[in-house]
């Protein structure tokens, strides 16, 4: 689509992209919803029909700040139906935005088996068996389907692999990038409840011993050569070092988009510090997308 837009703009704006996700319930929109969410996209759940034309002027209006968006469409009735199809035809004769449309399905014996292992009610059969919701609702969506960029039938497809085919499809990155975040800690204020990993430093020498280091924490150069310079601490890391190297492509495998790795020492002020500063700089320039380091406890006792 040619650009109406200067060329000043068209060189530092890109192309809004629109992705729309609907399909039978119980296929895994909120799978989708998720993964697309990992991946930048602005999302918003089960959004009328008739608000997406509204939606498509923000987008506009935002000079390419909103740049990913996904939005989940739940077809409730024929009236969502002719609403959507009202809809899709202004986003493609009135608005700028260019949609796409993710169409996720499954076979009926799979669906009422879900909706029975989740006890919940199918929205179009809400006294009746959930089989005759599916079938109303596959009827409803028959031309829907036909329209849908994407299909992906969940019959067989766990959560992990739906979300693989979600980033496969839908990234603007390499498919394998994810985000390490490190955070540093101290065990007696508790353990960070979002930790993938943890790893105990508290076998390493202590600067908390030492008078003059103990006012600083692991960032300070005195504090961080103190606890590198010791024969434990680089054989722990290059084992650390050599365990994380391998775990993370597992990650990545199984479809996650970010790790945080916990480094807990006493106070959370020394040890831990250094350790976590010392892996940020060793991902740093890897194939991970981004490398963050949080110190959560280095500085309660200050002051």
């Amino acid at each position: 689509m040619e650009s109406n837009l200067p060329n000043e703009q068209q060189q530092t704006e890109t192309p809004a992209r629109l992705v729309i996700i609907t399909g039978m319930s119980g296929a895994g929109k909120t799978i989708a919803v998720q993964s697309l969410e990992d991946l930048g996209f602005f999302c918003v759940d089960n959004l009328p029909p008739v608000l997406i034309p509204k939606f498509a002027e923000l987008i506009e209006q935002s000079q390419g700040r909103i740049g990913k968006v996904a939005l989940v469409i739940d077809l409730r009735g024929r009236e969502f139906f002719t609403a959507l199809s009202e809809s899709l035809h202004y986003l493609k004769e009135e608005s700028t935005v260019t949609y796409e449309i993710l169409y996720l399905d499954a076979t009926d014996s799979v669906l009422v088996q879900r909706y029975k292992e989740s006890r919940r009610r199918h929205p179009l059969a809400p006294a009746g068996a959930p089989l005759e919701g599916i079938q109303h609702e596959r009827v409803l969506l028959e031309e829907m389907k036909g329209l849908a960029s994407t299909v992906i039938d969940t019959s067989n497809l766990k959560p992990a692999d739906l979300k693989k085919k979600i980033i496969a499809r839908y990234t603007d990155a390499d498919v394998g990038a994810m985000s390490l975040n490190i955070v540093s800690f101290g065990f007696k204020y508790g353990v960070p409840i979002d930790a993938d990993l943890i790893f105990d430093v508290r076998f390493l020498p202590n600067p908390h011993y030492i008078e003059t280091l103990r006012p600083y924490t692991g960032k300070e150069t005195e504090v961080y050569d103190y606890v590198m310079k010791w024969n434990e601490t680089q054989t722990f890391l290059s084992k650390l070092l050599d365990m994380l190297n391998f775990l993370i492509p597992q990650y990545r495998k199984e479809g996650k988009s970010q790790v945080v790795i916990g480094i807990g020492c006493t106070g959370g002020k020394h040890r831990s510090v250094a350790i976590a500063e010392y892996l940020s700089k060793a991902f740093e320039g890897t194939e991970t997308e981004s490398v963050r380091v949080h110190h959560r406890d280095a500085d309660r006792d200050r002051g």
